[in-house]
């Protein structure tokens, strides 16, 4: 399972939600957001507070991992399927408390690789976006992104799930002084073969990011549809190089100098980067894996209508993201680029964000780049097999 979790102190959290909803309000919010903690910049908050034409109140309660949100919106739907149960408990109210664990929030984030699960379970509701200002701005592949059969598969004819508001992308971090001292620095995928690097490469315990980086070393996608004997080498082959595994805690040896280089998410190393200059890091020329952070509405929501033409709370929060403005502000303030951004002119973004390949990385790199596709069944199987085999060979 890919995790990815802010490596940012929990002090931003702590200020979001003194800002936005004290104890007394948050029971009487008009608009609940369960987030994650760090991917929207408390001064994006504090502007779209300021746009309101009401004073309202707003609810917006960071959670540190997007497997924390995943696990809010099955909680949500076990309570909402519970049976009402007739008889005396149910007037009593604490004896029948756990069938509601907190009030359902209005949106939450979930990153693209539970959007598959999510919608096969029934744990979020289809979103009417194509209505909203700001949609057709949004590049086609963050459209088709989110266009999804009841089963979770992409299709073009598909339901509109989420809606993206942030995106980072697979990358490679490395220590400078050790490649400084072999003479070379890396540049594409390939480097992580290099026999100068055995015993020193850190990667992310996550089987689908791992074979597709294999699979684009062998010139195919990162979403091979065969696992043949060739990639089965070139895997077995890259976990003979690899020292650890983590999707957690992939950066700690790569910052003990226990390894040299790591796979990893950009959204966890440009923070590193900022505070750490031993440290550097590239997206790879061939392309890379993106991923996708996207705002969806629990299945569990109370459902919520226009009064005309006037946007609804959820659909304004939803817009302001994806203004120009707002999207530049997430971009340069945040650990994760706004999907908007690949639509601009890059001449015209802040300097900082048009030097910072690995928050935006070059247009040619981007057009040679892919989401990973959700798998079926039979497929989630075959990957699992592959790699219980290949970490199995050398370490059972």
């Amino acid at each position: 399972m890919i995790k990815r979790r802010s490596l940012l102190a929990g002090a931003g959290a702590l200020a979001l939600a003194q800002l936005l909803a004290g104890c007394n309000s948050r029971s009487n919010a008009a608009l609940r957001v369960r987030l994650l903690d760090g991917s929207v910049p408390v001064q994006l908050l504090r502007a779209f507070q300021r746009d309101l034409e009401q004073q309202l109140a707003l609810d917006f309660l960071p959670q540190p991992q997007l497997s924390d949100l995943y696990d809010l919106l099955q909680t949500w739907k076990q309570a909402e399927a519970e049976p009402v149960r007739s008889g005396w408990r149910e007037r009593i109210p604490f004896l029948n408390s756990n069938r509601q664990p907190e009030n359902v929030a209005d949106l939450v984030t979930l990153g693209d690789y539970w959007l598959a699960s999510a919608i096969r379970q029934e744990l979020i509701q289809p979103l009417e976006l194509e209505t909203l200002p700001e949609w057709e701005k949004l590049p086609d592949r963050w459209q088709a992104l989110v266009r999804r059969d009841r089963q979770g598969q992409l299709n073009p004819e598909g339901e509109l799930w989420a809606a993206p508001y942030r995106w980072g992308s697979a990358v490679i971090a490395y220590r400078i002084e050790e490649f400084e001292e072999l003479g070379w620095t890396p540049t594409d995928w390939q480097d992580l073969w290099r026999p100068e690097l055995k015993g020193h490469v850190s990667l992310l315990d996550s089987p689908t990011a791992v074979i597709g980086v294999t699979s684009k070393k062998l010139g195919q996608s990162f979403n091979p549809t065969d696992l043949g004997e060739e990639l089965q080498a070139e895997l077995q082959a890259l976990h003979q190089q690899t020292k650890f595994y983590s999707s957690d805690n992939y950066l700690q040896p790569l910052l003990l100098g226990d390894t040299w280089i790591a796979l990893g998410w950009s959204t966890d190393v440009l923070p590193v980067l900022e505070r750490d200059r031993r440290i550097a890091a590239i997206v790879p020329e061939s392309g890379t894996i993106l991923t996708a952070d996207a705002w969806v509405r629990p299945a569990a929501a109370k459902p919520v209508t226009r009064t005309g033409d006037e946007l609804t709370l959820v659909e304004q929060w939803i817009n302001f993201c994806w203004q120009r403005q707002n999207a530049v502000n997430l971009s340069l303030l945040g650990t994760a680029a706004s999907p908007v951004l690949t639509a601009l002119n890059r001449t015209d973004l802040p300097a900082p964000i048009q030097q910072n390949s690995v928050l935006l990385p070059s247009t040619e790199v981007l057009e040679r780049s892919e989401f990973l596709e959700p798998l079926s069944e039979g497929a989630i199987a075959q990957y699992h097999r592959l790699w219980t085999e290949v970490r199995g060979k050398v370490e059972g």
